[in-house]
């Protein structure tokens, strides 16, 4: 009630300032003759002073007083015509003013009240910051979110690197030396370090926090990064609160840690605040350097960012992509371990956002090539059979994902 009794004074004051002009009794429009019997009445009075000033004879004054009151005579007739002919302007004005006023108050309130929200209460903005901060708090958890993801993946038909023989022997290996020595944080990092190369990001993860268990309190910036890094792979690109808790730790070691700062800005992007991805992301492209494995997937999202940060015009920012062939070529110049975590993380994002929400036929060719240099060629030839009967009745979109097989050899 609060509301419509504002909403009311004030558009009675609106019509009010619109009526004021109306509302003073001026009267009706002299018109052309009214204005002719002012000019002659002032006429008149002016002979009476050039005749006192001995400027006019008597005889002088005289004979132009009688000609100005012939002329004021016709103008006061003139006068006459004009108000019997002609209805009040002041009635008309009067009307449309009400007419016109009074509809766009009844049609702005009817549209409030069928569009927006009359009963809804304030929501000042640190109300709206504090509601952000308290759904970002209460988001899932890493278990929960690497189950998500694993349904995920499953769906998009993206699966662990297959070993060979002698890779999956050195890796059981591995285990069995670990069993023995469970106390071997060296061992861990470097079983983690296996798992995460062939895209077992849960495995690994879980091989990385027995890494900082066991280190304790000596624990290095560095391996709990890593660990952050392990648990958003396994979540499919997801910040959860315990991979925050895993930066957050890193920084206080390591402030200038290029790699939890990259993190950083991707938990400040879910966590709705661009502006601080924006800073962040920004310094870590001005110091480079530019092979590092953050640079790419930074320069892939960082206009997307500033748009949403305020930094630049929507018109000069491009749609958001994954990773293309330049991006893993690129990737072929980094350690193994970091290339094959980059590329299966960009690769896993891209085939669980296709899954859960389609995209366009630039996002299927790029899955196609991203799965086929990663030696997966069933995954993208299931990829290219579904993105083929998607975009079957689109011409052009098709012509795009028939290109992406030819080069992947899909078409032989």
């Amino acid at each position: 009630m609060l509301f419509w009794g504002i909403a009311t004074l004030l558009a009675v004051g609106c019509l009010g300032l619109m009526f004021r002009p109306l509302l003073r009794g001026q009267g009706a429009s002299a018109g052309r003759a009214g204005h002719d019997l002012q000019v002659y009445r002032d006429q008149l009075a002016a002979v009476e002073r050039e005749q006192a000033r001995g400027v006019l004879s008597p005889e002088e004054a005289e004979a132009v007083r009688v000609e100005i009151s012939r002329r004021l005579l016709a103008a006061a007739a003139e006068q006459e015509k004009e108000a019997v002919s002609r209805p009040s302007p002041r009635r008309i004005s009067r009307l449309a003013t009400l007419v016109g006023g009074g509809g766009a108050v009844v049609a702005a309130l009817a549209a409030y009240a069928l569009l927006g929200h009359p009963g809804m209460s304030d929501r000042p903005l640190s109300l709206r910051n504090a509601e952000r901060v308290a759904a970002h708090r209460a988001r899932p958890g890493q278990a929960e979110a690497e189950t998500v993801a694993a349904a995920r993946m499953r769906e998009a038909g993206i699966q662990p690197r297959d070993l060979s023989k002698e890779d999956q022997a050195l890796l059981d290996q591995l285990e069995a030396v670990l069993a023995e020595r469970p106390d071997d944080a060296n061992g861990y990092r470097l079983l983690a370090g296996s798992l995460g190369s062939v895209g077992r990001f849960a495995e690994a993860r879980a091989a990385q926090e027995r890494v900082v268990e066991i280190l304790g309190d000596e624990v290095g910036a560095g391996d709990l990064v890593n660990l952050a890094e392990l648990r958003i792979l396994a979540a499919a690109g997801y910040v959860s609160p315990e991979a925050e808790t895993a930066l957050v730790a890193a920084l206080e070691r390591d402030p200038g840690n290029p790699l939890g700062r990259y993190y950083s800005g991707v938990l400040m992007v879910q966590a709705g605040e661009p502006e601080l991805a924006w800073s962040l992301w920004s310094g870590l492209l001005e110091e480079g350097p530019q092979d590092a494995p953050w640079i790419a997937p930074i320069r892939a999202e960082i206009d997307r960012i500033a748009q949403l940060a305020g930094k630049l015009p929507p018109a000069a920012v491009p749609a958001p992509r994954g990773p293309d062939a330049d991006d893993i070529a690129a990737a072929e110049e980094m350690a193994p371990e970091d290339r094959a975590a980059m590329i299966e993380g960009m690769v896993a994002q891209l085939g669980a956002r296709l899954a859960e929400e389609g995209g366009p036929p630039e996002d299927w060719a790029r899955m196609i090539l991203s799965l086929d240099v990663l030696g997966r060629r069933e995954q993208a030839r299931a990829v290219f059979d579904e993105a083929r009967a998607d975009f079957a009745g689109d011409p052009g979109a098709l012509a795009l994902v028939m290109d992406a097989g030819r080069k992947a050899g899909l078409l032989e």
